[in-house]
Parts: C-alpha cells; sequence; structure tokens
C-alpha cells in the first residue's frame, strides 16, 4: 500500500508487523465462532435426514446457535477458546509471511513497469497467489495442530505441544504436520481474491485516496472477504477434514486427499454439505477481514509516522556527529600548517 504524498513507504516488515497485528486482534474477538465453523465443519452425519453423526465423539450442533448453546452447556466458556495460543500464533505468523511476501512481490513488479500504473485485477491475483503459496509452506504445522486442539472432545485436551506431538507420532510421521498441503496451496486463491477484491473495490469506490477512513477500509475488508468465502468454501470445508482426527466410522483412517474428504462428505450428506458452516466462516471472516484491515491501515500510518521520526533523529544524529568533525579538523588544522 502507498505510503503519504512525500514520505517513503514502509519496508516489506513494516507491511507484515501491520498486518499480523491487526489479524491477531481481528482474530483474538471472533475467536468463538472459528471454533464454532470448525465443529460444524469436521460433523458428518450419516444421511441429511438422520441425526446420528460419524464424526468425532461428542454432540452435534445444528447451526451456529447451537454449537454456541451446547459448547458453553458442555465445556463452559473456556471451551470457546480451546486451542486460541496456538491459533493466534497461527494467525500472527501465517499473516506476518503474507503481507511481507505480498509487499515484497509487489514492489518487484511495479519496479518493472515503464509506466507507473496499478496492477490489473488478475495480476492482483497472481501476486496474491505467490505470496499465499510461500507463507502456507512454512506456517501451516500450526494450522494443524490448532484444527485438532479444536476438535478434541472434551476429556482429551492437549496443549499445543503435547498435540503437535500427537500430530507426529501418528501414521504420517513429521510429514502430519504438513497435512492438508495440498488443499492449502489450492486455497491461496482465497486471500488472492480477498486482496485482489480488496484493491480493485479501492480504486472503484474510493479512486485516488491513498489513506481510507476506518468504516472504509472495514466496508471493503467485508466485502473482498465474503466473495472470497463463497468461492473457496468447499475447499475449506475439505482443509478441515484433512486436518482433524478422522471420523469414527472410518475406523481411524485418515484421509489422503482433500478430494476424498470432499467424495465422503458428498457421500453421506450430499453435495450442500460442502458448504456446511458458512455461516459462522462468511461472518467470522467478515468480521475478521474487516478488522484487519480497518487495523492494518491505522499502523500502517503509526509505523509511517514512527519510521519517519527515527529518519529524522538518525539525520540529526548524522549532522551534529558531520559538525562536530568538521570543528575538531578546524582545530587540528592550523597546529598542522605550523
Amino acid at each position: 500500500m502507498a505510503a503519504k504524498a512525500g514520505q517513503p513507504p514502509l519496508p516489506p516488515w513494516g507491511n507484515a508487523l501491520a498486518g499480523a497485528t491487526g489479524a491477531v486482534l481481528a482474530n483474538a474477538l471472533v475467536y468463538p465462532l472459528d471454533i464454532v465453523k470448525t465443529r460444524l465443519q469436521v460433523q458428518v452425519k450419516r444421511k441429511p435426514n438422520e441425526t446420528i453423526p460419524l464424526t468425532i465423539d461428542g454432540p452435534h450442533y445444528t447451526s451456529t446457535l447451537d454449537a454456541l448453546s451446547k459448547i458453553m452447556d458442555d465445556e463452559g466458556i473456556t471451551g470457546l477458546y480451546s486451542g486460541i495460543n496456538g491459533a493466534l500464533i497461527g494467525v500472527a505468523s501465517t499473516n506476518f509471511a503474507y503481507f511481507y511476501w505480498y509487499s515484497v512481490v509487489r514492489t518487484l513488479y511495479l519496479s518493472t513497469q515503464t509506466l507507473p500504473k496499478p496492477p490489473t485485477t488478475a495480476i492482483e491475483l497472481s501476486l496474491g497467489a505467490m505470496a499465499g503459496a510461500v507463507a502456507q509452506v512454512f506456517t501451516i504445522p500450526v494450522s494443524v495442530v490448532t484444527t485438532r486442539q479444536q476438535t478434541q472432545p472434551k476429556g482429551d485436551r492437549k496443549g499445543l505441544l503435547d498435540t503437535g506431538r500427537e500430530v507426529v507420532h501418528s501414521e504420517d510421521g513429521w510429514t502430519g504436520l504438513w497435512r492438508g498441503l495440498k488443499a492449502s496451496l489450492v486455497l491461496v486463491v482465497n486471500p488472492a481474491i480477498t486482496y485482489g477484491a480488496y484493491q480493485r473495490l479501492k480504486e472503484l469506490l474510493f479512486p485516488g485516496k491513498t489513506h481510507l477512513r476506518p468504516w472504509e477500509a472495514f466496508l471493503l475488508g467485508a466485502m473482498s472477504k465474503s466473495i472470497a468465502t463463497i468461492v473457496t468454501h468447499p475447499l475449506i470445508v475439505a482443509k478441515v477434514g484433512l486436518q482433524s482426527r478422522p471420523p469414527p466410522a472410518r475406523q481411524g483412517k485418515p484421509f489422503k486427499s482433500f478430494v476424498e474428504v470432499m467424495a465422503y462428505i458428498v457421500e453421506h450428506e450430499g453435495p450442500l454439505a460442502l458448504f456446511k458452516g458458512i455461516m459462522p466462516q462468511i461472518t467470522k471472516g467478515v468480521i475478521v477481514q474487516g478488522l484487519l484491515m480497518m487495523t492494518k491501515e491505522r499502523m500502517e500510518i503509526l509505523f509511517i509516522i514512527l519510521f519517519a521520526n527515527i529518519r529524522r533523529l538518525r539525520s540529526a544524529r548524522l549532522q551534529q556527529a558531520a559538525n562536530a568533525a568538521a570543528e575538531r579538523a578546524k582545530q587540528v588544522l592550523p597546529i598542522v600548517a605550523k
């Protein structure tokens, strides 16, 4: 995102830190919705007209409100925040990596253009996909562990490290930490669509504006995330199925691919089940993306001001050092001349 006129742009790590900070704050606020959408997405019914689940042990949820109510009754308020530590670590690392690489590849692309003009929608999507792919490779182990924590039965709760060991000691070994990587690489189109749509909507709705007001950033973030979520939701459901424990009906046999997960869901619940949990997914995504972009805009302004002050102080110190050196030189020159 461009800086204000007359001010140098933020370095990639500045953009990354601003994005990661916004993401952590936003996800912490709506974390209960993350729990609900994950549990709705992993449960599988035998048939659409039956209520006997073939999923993880525990109650069966019929809606977002039903899930919130049953989790509160069965596990208390802490149940709505199960696995939050790992989730926020994953959010911070994923968003830091994404915004860092997105800033890098976008800056490199713009530097190759002879005429300064904004990238097309296709280019924005491509740049976002490249950044997302790099980010996923490095951060997906945290996502795998967090998904396991969120779907653990009440009596089988484990911490972040213990859950990680459980994954490593499964039949997949260390590679289990990268379960769902292929689905995740396909899902880089989600943030790519989100940020590509954000940039395009910004140019259409607020042309020429460098920094948006909080409500403007929230509106664009919510609109762009809704579009991306609807398009990619079946893959999101498949990814959750890959990373969680296999349903009891499979007798401990894990899924091998997101295509296998989708086929299993369609077989037992029908094609519409690929969109289960979409309401909390969209609600969470809209709120998070809106708050993230709103916070990121504010954070970028703060970082630009901070960096400008640091540069000003550094320049003043260099000038003072240069003046002091010049004074010393004046004192030494007469002696040398003698």
